[in-house]
């Protein structure tokens, strides 16, 4: 592929995210096509059945889950270079705008944002089941007996961690490897996702695609993390103190920024399938989450993504 300018470089981003921003995946186009991550989808859970059957020891899950893994990591990497190439030859100068398609679906800033809504506008107008209910689609935690402090947290931590998994680490991808970068990184958050639990039965056999999610969000995390210092100050301080508090390496740094810049305590019990799960307070001498909280949570993503705009306006990255 030729090298491109700096400039055409950042179209590609910035188009992508306006896009996204724009239309989010619209629902008659999901009703057409699917959406890509489908795809992953389906190819994680026939891998699953052949190779995480019951009777099965741990080490041939483990194997199993790492032949998974480097599947879905062939079929995303060629899949999205072959479509590079193939645009570069076809569109030429014109590429940018090809690709720029093809990454957006991919991105997800307009989704976590309409998914997060109507708990805020629930928890505003205080109706809690409905905030419940709300919350439940986009948390794997139980919700079904959250008082309003544990739907605006659970609201809140989702909304700081998948502006990592959802915004900032496939833009990421897309800056550092194009097309084969960006989805290559869906297909391990699919993954990681499906199958990357510590619980069984996939301890053993989704370890791969947690630990190597781990690895792709490293600089994403942290990235996050101080997008969202920047967006609303005041997020340092418990930022450098708790990030490491989380038990994921990555999740405790967009969640300790987003504690900080708003004041409040994220994290702490927590239960799943009617099991209690005494987790860390973040932010624990912060207030306890609001339903002002939530609303203020979402515009502090709203600018956090502007400044990710912003810096991909700044640095290009795709060849």
């Amino acid at each position: 592929m030729p090298p491109w300018p700096g400039w055409t470089r950042r179209l590609v981003e910035l188009l992508a995210l306006i896009l996204d921003a724009a239309l989010g995946w619209p629902a008659w186009l999901y009703a057409r096509i699917g959406h890509p991550v489908g795809a992953f989808a389906r190819i994680i859970a026939a891998c699953e059945r052949r190779w995480n059957r019951r009777g099965l020891g741990d080490g041939r899950r483990r194997m199993g889950g790492v032949a998974t893994l480097l599947i879905l990591l062939l079929a995303a990497t060629l899949g999205g270079w072959l479509i590079q190439s193939a645009l570069h030859r076809l569109m030429g100068a014109w590429a940018w705008a090809g690709i720029a398609l093809a990454a957006w679906p991919a991105l997800a800033q307009r989704s976590l944002f309409d998914h997060v809504l109507p708990v805020v506008k629930a928890l505003k107008t205080g109706d809690l089941p409905t905030a419940r209910q709300a919350v439940g689609h986009i948390v794997g935690r139980d919700t079904a007996s959250l008082d309003e402090a544990g739907v605006a947290r659970a609201a809140i931590e989702s909304l700081a961690e998948s502006f990592c998994d959802g915004v900032v680490a496939p833009l990421f991808w897309l800056v550092v490897g194009g097309l084969p970068g960006i989805w290559a990184y869906k297909a391990v958050n699919t993954a990681d996702s499906m199958i990357g639990h510590r619980e069984e039965p996939f301890a053993a056999f989704g370890w791969a695609a947690a630990r190597f999610d781990d690895l792709l969000n490293l600089a994403p995390a942290r990235l996050s993390a101080i997008l969202l210092c920047v967006a609303g100050p005041g997020g340092w301080r418990v930022l450098r103190r708790d990030h490491a508090l989380h038990a994921s390496p990555n999740a405790g740094w967009p969640e300790a920024a987003m504690a900080g810049a708003l004041g409040v305590r994220l994290a702490g019990p927590v239960q799943y399938d009617g099991v209690r799960h005494d987790k860390a307070w973040i932010g624990g001498d912060g207030g306890e989450a609001t339903p002002a909280a939530t609303s203020a949570a979402l515009a502090l993503y709203v600018r956090a993504c502007l400044l990710l705009w912003l810096a991909a306006a700044m640095i290009g990255g795709i060849g």
